[in-house]
């Protein structure tokens, strides 16, 4: 297993003020298949991103290459995860989930594709992100992340000018943020929140169509059959 335990030797990493968690924590039920994917893989695949300060993660030590690494936030049960990957050998993309199944269904998936340029991060989105040095990512994908749609637990969002500012300063310059949701009112402050951020640019303004890149998802076909229209926003670092 590939850790990233405390190191009191190394240097603190840039960090945005703790906040309440964006994500509800998930076990679920594990499948037989689930389980052996997990002892099997994890290992090999596998990231655990504990709380708390700790070193930077080593992209390159942990694919085992350089390559451009495309960061995905939520990656749910992760054939969409999946599908990316394959068609995209040139970048490595580093997936985090809470989980377990998805984590489990998508090592699963990574070996039977035989997906070498896939990592499965366990745990928060953001503390895995205050470990990776700035200026690092060549994309960022939060699709569809919970939309918290009490006024009360707007707090919780993921997209939020804080945590924008952290994740854009992973980015190389001309990175993306790739975000997607299917809750109108979220989709609304999720363009005010990017379009705020000195820093980013709406590459495609007026056009929130799903781009030929990200595959259609499970949910996204139930929220589509349910009437929700989905908006997608991809905006880049400018410098």
């Amino acid at each position: 297993m590939t850790s990233i335990d405390h190191d009191p030797a190394a240097p603190a990493p840039l960090r945005v003020p703790a906040t309440v968690r964006t994500f509800h924590p998930r076990r679920g039920r594990l499948s037989s298949r689930h389980l052996d994917a997990l002892d099997r893989l994890w290992p090999t695949y596998g990231l655990a991103v504990p709380d708390g300060a700790g070193p930077p993660v080593d992209l390159a030590d942990l694919f085992g290459r350089r390559a451009p690494v495309v960061l995905e936030i939520g990656s749910g049960m992760g054939d969409a995860t999946a599908a990316m990957a394959a068609a995209d050998p040139g970048r490595d993309y580093l997936a985090v989930e809470v989980h377990t199944p998805g984590i489990a269904n998508l090592l699963a998936l990574v070996e039977r594709h035989g997906l070498g340029n896939v990592r499965v991060a366990e745990g928060d989105a953001l503390e895995l992100a205050r470990r990776l040095p700035e200026g690092t990512l060549d994309a960022v994908h939060a699709y569809f992340p919970d939309p918290w749609p009490k006024a009360r637990h707007h707090k919780r969002r993921l997209v939020q000018p804080a945590h924008v500012a952290l994740l854009r300063s992973r980015l190389v310059p001309g990175g993306t943020l790739h975000c997607a949701t299917d809750w109108a009112e979220y989709a609304a402050a999720m363009r005010e929140t990017l379009d705020a951020d000195p820093e980013l640019v709406d590459t495609r303004p007026g056009d929130t169509t799903r781009p030929a890149h990200r595959p259609v998802t499970k949910f996204e076909r139930r929220a589509l059959l349910a009437g929700r229209p989905v908006t997608d926003l991809v905006y880049r670092r400018a410098h």
